[in-house]
């Protein structure tokens, strides 16, 4: 099965988890990638497992670093001539409370989140304007929707995308351009480990969550099926998921089941 044959795909955070699982599953259908990540060993180490591993490209890139996009954008462009299928995957949760995480760090998962994300996009989006064609896909989260203890930033974040996408969906469709959000609830990757503290230090700690997540595999099958299908916006996980209908439909029972939700980060 070749659903995505000849196409070309622009992955952020490549190198590990979701983004990882995604470029597998791109490639074993025939895409041609370019990988993005700050991590260039680690993208060629993955570029490198894929299916026809010299037909994709890595790009090393910083999303808290949005000055360098239009220049690597060109280069990409130069090297496949378009793209078809930009998936904005990369970014950093948190584990920290409110009233502990200090304004820089939030200021740094907002750049990279959010301005990073949208920067890109925007970087990108000229390209597939010109050529009538085109497809934004964005991995948000369950936390797109609701917020926890100790996830403030984070889901301030990921609730800013989906306004910002959702937006921008009304006003590309004619041009024939489609966004999709995909949220994610607990998939088994390193998210947790690299989630910044109230200083903006590492957590360290695979959550128990996490655990029991679903495979970044089934998370990136899940994405591939919404893209063929051309789905606005699709939930993907265990049981957590639920909580964004109940927070639409039963917001106080919602609200009463967070408030007894206990942060286990250290202040």
């Amino acid at each position: 099965m070749d659903r995505f044959a000849g196409k070309v795909v622009w992955i952020t955070g490549a190198s590990s988890g979701i983004g990882e699982a995604l470029a597998a599953a791109f490639a074993r259908e025939g895409a041609r990638l370019v990988l993005f990540s700050r991590r260039a060993d680690e993208l060629e180490r993955v570029r490198r497992t894929l299916a026809r591993p010299a037909e994709h490209f890595c790009l090393p890139l910083d999303l808290a670093q949005s000055g360098t996009f239009p220049a690597l954008t060109a280069q990409a462009l130069e090297k496949f001539g378009r793209v078809d299928i930009l998936v904005n995957n990369g970014g950093v949760s948190q584990r920290a409370l409110a009233a502990d995480i200090l304004l820089e760090v939030e200021r740094t998962m907002m750049e990279v989140n959010y301005f990073g994300t949208v920067a890109l996009t925007k970087a990108v989006l000229p390209a597939m304007l010109a050529r009538g064609a085109g497809h934004v896909v964005v991995i948000s989260s369950v936390m797109g929707y609701i917020g926890t203890p100790g996830r403030s930033t984070y889901a301030a974040s990921k609730h800013a995308l989906h306004g910002y996408f959702d937006s921008l969906r009304a006003e590309v469709w004619r041009a024939g351009l489609k966004v999709t959000l995909v949220c994610p609830g607990y998939v088994r990757t390193k998210v947790s480990d690299n989630a910044l503290g109230a200083r903006g230090e590492k957590h360290g700690v695979t959550d128990a969550t996490h655990q029991r997540g679903i495979t970044a595999e089934r998370c990136a099958e899940a994405t591939l099926r919404a893209i063929v299908r051309g789905k606005e916006e699709i939930s993907v996980g265990g049981p957590e998921t639920w909580a964004i209908t109940l927070k639409r439909f039963l917001p106080g029972v919602f609200s009463r089941m967070v408030r007894r939700m206990k942060f286990t980060g250290s202040r």
